[in-house]
């Protein structure tokens, strides 16, 4: 799947929110840059962690919540 449908199926996730979206993906991509395993099958050294932290949140392994940002 190309990266801007993974981007529209996380954006619904979200309800559109672009700002949520964004601090979303950057708190996740600091916990994997930390050493937390992803919850997706993608290699932390094939992609970026921002990609990876994305692909978690389109495919719902990830509950974004306004209060936890």
């Amino acid at each position: 799947m190309r990266l801007e449908q993974i981007t529209a199926k996380a954006l619904e996730r979200v309800n559109h929110d672009r700002y949520l979206l964004s601090k979303a993906i950057g708190k996740r991509a600091e916990e994997l840059s930390s050493g937390v395993p992803p919850l997706v099958d993608m290699d932390i050294k094939k992609y970026k962690l921002t990609d990876i932290a994305l692909f978690e949140i389109a495919e719902g392994k990830l509950k974004v919540e306004r209060e936890s940002l």
